[in-house]
């Protein structure tokens, strides 16, 4: 049984939903969608994005939607109390458990109709609606997924960080997608583990692709990135000392951006191109048109721990990468020109573009095949070492 923080429609791809197709290739798999609370659905009525505006049509669905051959998905018709803004952690405790047990009485309902037995639970980040579920559901082992600092957002701020300790004490097993986020866990369970990420790269890998039309008149070389593009997760300073430094090339920087990148704060920097954010199914032809992909992180405690999707996405195109040097990165150190500083990426732009050896055959090949090894599968089978050796120590 999968439980998770964002919701089954979500546009936005995400690893549980990666998880999910990936597990009922050999398991039956019930994801339980996303809980509503009370503000939530105010949001939705009023028109004000959030992250359930893709759960308008649910109350059309049915409540166990069967998406594939042992795959199902329960849409939880519960509506919960929005409590984050109650002050006495005594009084938010107890509407957390009522709320808590509103969503397991459907999913106790669920498991029964599926007659689901012999029940794995594993709970992806959602330490509010998830920290009580043990206590309700007949789950023979629960599994806490930790994959981003959430706390450090605004939201979850005030409630998060105890409950969040208290979710990854109570697990039975938590694993996580990066090794620092699997050291971060372990400071309250020592059955922590890394599982690495898994990535579905074959569109970047096939080498079938076209040059997007924003691209056909930029100047060559291109020094390209993919991703989301704010100030907290760019280094805004190491992108401007690579344009200043290399005038004559093209910086792109491909994907939604924040204020701090509107494109009149970068008239300065003509050899900047913003081009907004792409369709999925897009991103591969811009990577392929880069000459060197660049992931200039800037470092927080949002973006510390976090696994560099996007470099896999890199490599399995063949590319040359530089990318600011962090613990998620050391994995990638033999693969990637790693950075501490804004003149290390100038120092590292100019050795790549130096070495024809760089763009040989041997070395794209080299690249794609170390990203190919990042595949969910894999991933589900380090999870399910971390089982049982967890099962062995224990002894359960």
């Amino acid at each position: 049984m999968l439980f998770s923080f964002q919701t089954w429609e979500s546009d936005i791809g995400f690893n549980l939903k990666d998880m999910a197709y990936e597990l009922a290739g050999n398991n039956r798999v019930l994801f339980v969608n996303r809980a509503l609370d009370r503000n939530s659905i105010l949001r939705r009525v009023t028109g004000k994005r959030s992250l359930e505006t893709k759960v308008v049509s649910r109350e059309k669905k049915d409540t166990i939607e069967k998406i594939q051959e042992n795959l199902w998905v329960l849409h939880v018709r519960a509506v919960l109390e929005s409590i984050n803004w109650v002050p006495s952690s005594f009084v938010y405790d107890l509407f957390n458990r009522i709320n808590n047990k509103r969503i397991a009485r459907e999913i106790n309902a669920a498991l029964g109709q599926l007659a689901f037995s012999d029940i794995i639970f594993i709970n992806d980040n959602d330490f509010f609606r998830g920290l009580y579920q043990q206590d309700f559901l007949p789950c023979e082992k629960y599994i806490f997924y930790i994959r981003d600092f959430l706390t450090c957002q605004p939201f979850f701020k005030k409630k998060g960080p105890r409950a969040e300790r208290q979710m990854i004490k109570k697990a039975d097993l938590v694993v996580a997608n990066s090794s620092y986020l699997a050291q971060y866990a372990r400071q309250w369970n020592p059955n922590s583990f890394d599982i690495g990420q898994g990535c579905d790269l074959q569109s970047f890998a096939s080498e079938n692709f076209s040059v997007p039309n924003d691209l056909v008149n930029l100047p060559k070389p291109i020094i390209g990135y993919c991703g989301a593009v704010t100030a907290m997760r760019l280094d805004i300073s190491v992108v401007k000392h690579i344009a200043s430094s290399f005038p004559e090339y093209s910086i792109v920087l491909v994907g939604p951006s924040d204020s701090f990148f509107e494109k009149d704060k970068w008239i300065d920097y003509p050899n900047v191109h913003l081009l907004g954010g792409k369709a999925p199914e897009q991103i591969a032809n811009y990577v392929y048109c880069f000459d060197i992909c660049m992931n200039p992180q800037s470092i927080n405690q949002l973006t510390i721990g976090n696994y560099p999707r996007k470099v896999d996405e890199y490599l399995a195109a063949g590319k040359p990468v530089v990318a600011t040097a962090t613990e998620a990165m050391k994995m990638f150190s033999y693969h990637t020109f790693l950075c501490i500083n804004k003149e290390d990426y100038v120092q590292q732009i100019n050795m790549i573009l130096s070495d024809e050896n760089m763009f040989s055959e041997r070395e794209k090949e080299r690249r794609k095949n170390f990203a190919l090894q990042h595949t969910w599968k894999n991933s589900i089978g380090r999870l399910g070492d971390a089982y049982y050796q967890t099962a062995q120590d224990r002894d359960f």
